[in-house]
């Protein structure tokens, strides 16, 4: 009796660890964004955080989402991709919204695709019966890639990007190499997730405008994931891609620790100090 009561035990116990863990995965990726989301919102400047980071997470959960079809691994590593890719939006709306108030002149609009009204109001002009310039144009150039002026753009790219991927997945389900490259692709584009944080901080020589919470729950929650991946065997793309996204969230903490004192005279600066 003993035994079965210990059993019971030993089972409760182990589903309360194994929900808190796949709680704390889904969870604990949104968790880093909430502080930033709140210093974007707070100091109405959203020019210190790098919009390539929510590309590189859009693109590498949507390879992720995809990946799942072709290999299942954990239920809650896909939960996490969706709700991921929902808070990657919600930054970059904040990120556009507040960019837009902050033109002092108001700049020529940069969009993904062109609108219907705009298309027709270009041919109007071409033929001398229109009376209004458009405002509105379809940006091939790569400089303004990602740096749309309408949230709305980001949808359409992703739109596109996952509608491809889809089809694509969807004629090559069957080719194990192709699954297993879009499962490398998904966890390697993830991993190099601090690359564009990297490259703002470095150009900047200033740490400014970018939440040193947010990079430090960055590290806590890649240190915790990549441990949880190998805990749970999950496929090794996974951990081994962890590993790496450790090492730049190292990197990052280390230019805050080098550019302290340029970051001190931009925010002072900031403030008008």
């Amino acid at each position: 009796m003993d035994w079965i009561i210990s059993d019971e035990l030993g089972l409760t116990v182990g589903h309360l660890v194994g929900w808190g863990a796949a709680g704390a995965m889904i969870i604990g990726g949104v968790a880093p964004y909430i502080p930033q989301y709140r210093q974007i919102k707070r100091t109405q400047d959203a020019e210190g955080f790098s919009l390539y980071v929510c590309l590189t997470l859009l693109i590498a959960n949507t390879l992720r989402i995809l990946f799942w079809f072709g290999k299942r691994y954990e239920l809650p590593l896909l939960i996490q991709s969706i709700v991921m890719n929902i808070t990657m939006f919600v930054m970059i709306h904040l990120c556009v919204t507040v960019r837009k108030k902050n033109q002092i002149i108001r700049a020529r609009e940069r969009i993904f695709t062109a609108q219907p009204d705009d298309t027709a109001r270009w041919l109007d002009q071409r033929s001398n019966v229109g009376r209004e310039k458009p405002r509105r144009f379809y940006d091939m150039d790569r400089k303004y890639f990602w740096a749309w002026t309408d949230f709305q753009s980001y949808l359409d790219c992703m739109l596109v990007f996952s509608v491809l991927g889809a089809a694509i997945t969807y004629l090559l389900i069957e080719f194990s190499p192709f699954v297993e490259l879009i499962g490398f692709l998904a966890v390697f584009t993830e991993a190099m997730l601090g690359a564009p944080q990297i490259a703002k901080n470095y150009q900047n020589k200033s740490t400014e405008g970018m939440s040193l919470s947010m990079v430090i729950m960055w590290t806590c929650g890649d240190i915790f994931k990549t441990a949880y991946f190998v805990i749970r065997e999950a496929p090794s793309q996974f951990w081994v891609c962890g590993g790496l996204q450790v090492s730049l969230d190292i990197i990052i903490l280390f230019q805050v620790w080098l550019y302290h004192d340029n970051t001190a005279a931009a925010r002072r600066l900031r403030r008008g100090d």
